[in-house]
């Protein structure tokens, strides 16, 4: 007994003390990053995703939004899709072909508005480049990969106290009325297969068997089990609330008009009202706007904005238990909590937010053409939601590190997959910025890639 005491104040060994010195350096440095005070540009879906994965981690979080609290700019109206089934980029082969076709009918899905921007003719370009079939196989295990780390934290979220945002995890179908578009989607659901991804293909009465309380005119179609929808609104509410009650700072109603720099990093953001924001890391979230906010940094992010629409209808004839897109419309419907939203285009348009009234038409007079129970005529009168996804040019979210400044980090781009990938990408920041080895191949999200 007198030896076993004897044995336990005795000095430690060298080994022994280079353990408790490490640990006691881990424990110091974890406090130092958790010190941390990030600033956060742009506060949709991305943005706050940003912060509430940084205050998990303990950081001191500050987010910055141009916009009032009441507005919910892209990050509210859009069709609610979690949507792993999206695993090939926006750059593809065949779109320009298909977009070019589309240009001159006022009602398609997509248009560009010509105007003299060399800005554009770049772009469009670079869109070109990316479109080859090489490119997309590298992209579509990094969407793949993204989209479902991303559902997982969604699910995580649903059964976390604070959150109540609808989550539904009933799959997804994509309607075909054409032999050739459902020739089309079978591929893609063979692609899906090779991916580890679940896509059954259909025939009209496989269709109908999956959603039987509405009736569904097509010639057949693909369920993809591992989609999801939510209300976007609702998500976005939530974590407005758990960002303020984790005790993150959020300045609405704030437009960054520079930064205040000292040789490679960034010390503040400087307000339209000259006040000046400091922080020890910033991130860039502004979506379509984050081209003009990079640039001050010598960013270059060539982006452009594409328009969309939605109308959401609180009490419709008849209700979709599942969500769908609409193949050859391009038209997502979605069912929300009783109500039924639909949406659609692509119009790359530069910053106008006006409403296009025919392509608007077009959207819901393609609704009936599949779900002969309601028409364009149910949706006259309701408001109509627009927002601008910011679209890289290969389809491909801008999320990193960038070369031009040592503590700044951006998280953009993300073109219609800003909800999908939104989860996501707030752990991927995290990460980044507490220096974590990246579980993606972020070649292809590189914010200097261009």
């Amino acid at each position: 007994m007198i030896n076993h005491r004897f044995d336990a104040v005795q000095p430690l060994s060298f080994s022994r003390l280079l353990t408790v010195a490490y640990f006691i350096f881990c424990q110091f440095h974890r406090v130092t990053k958790s010190e941390k005070q990030v600033v956060v540009i742009g506060g949709g879906l991305i943005g706050f995703s940003v912060a509430y994965h940084l205050l998990l981690e303990g950081m001191r979080v500050i987010l910055i939004e141009r916009n009032d609290e009441n507005s919910g700019s892209c990050s509210t109206g859009n069709a609610g899709m979690v949507v792993p089934s999206h695993f090939v980029p926006l750059a593809a082969p065949g779109v320009i072909w298909q977009g070019l076709r589309w240009m001159f009918d006022p009602e398609s899905p997509f248009s560009i508005r010509p105007r003299p921007s060399w800005e554009l003719i770049i772009w469009g370009l670079r869109f070109y480049r990316a479109s080859s079939p090489a490119r997309v196989n590298r992209a579509m295990p990094v969407l793949r990969n993204m989209a479902l780390r991303s559902r997982a934290i969604f699910a995580e979220l649903a059964d976390t106290e604070g959150f109540s945002f609808g989550l539904q995890k009933k799959g997804l179908l994509v309607l075909c009325k054409t032999s050739r578009a459902l020739e089309h989607e079978a591929g893609l659901a063979v692609s899906a297969h090779l991916l580890g991804l679940e896509a059954e293909v259909l025939d009209a009465e496989g269709v109908r068997g999956k959603d039987p309380g509405v009736e569904i005119d097509v010639k057949g179609g693909v369920y993809f089990a591992q989609d999801c929808h939510l209300d976007p609104a609702r998500f976005l509410g939530d974590l407005r609330k758990e960002v303020v009650r984790m005790g993150g700072t959020v300045l609405w109603g704030s437009e960054s008009t520079g930064f205040r720099q000292a040789g490679s990093n960034v010390r503040a953001v400087v307000l339209k009202n000259g006040k000046e924001i400091s922080g020890d890391e910033f991130v860039i979230c502004g979506g379509a706007w984050s081209p003009s906010v990079g640039k001050k940094l010598g960013l270059r992010l060539p982006m452009q904005a594409g328009k969309g629409y939605s109308v959401t209808h609180p009490d419709p004839p008849a209700l979709p238990g599942i969500c769908s897109l609409l193949n050859e419309a391009r038209v997502a419907v979605t069912p929300m909590n009783g109500k039924l939203r639909v949406g659609g285009t692509m119009e790359i348009v530069g910053l106008d937010e006006s409403v296009n009234r025919r392509r608007l038409g077009g959207i819901l007079k393609s609704v009936g053409e599949y779900y002969p129970q309601l028409s364009a005529a149910d949706f006259e009168g309701l408001e109509v939601w627009k927002g601008l996804r910011p679209c890289s040019p290969d389809g491909m979210p801008f999320i990193g590190r960038t070369k031009h400044r040592e503590n700044v980090v951006v998280a953009t781009g993300h073109s219609m997959l800003g909800l999908s990938l939104a989860p996501v990408t707030g752990e991927m920041v995290a990460g980044i910025i507490r220096g974590d080895a990246p579980k993606f191949d972020m070649s292809l999200l590189d914010p200097d890639r261009y």
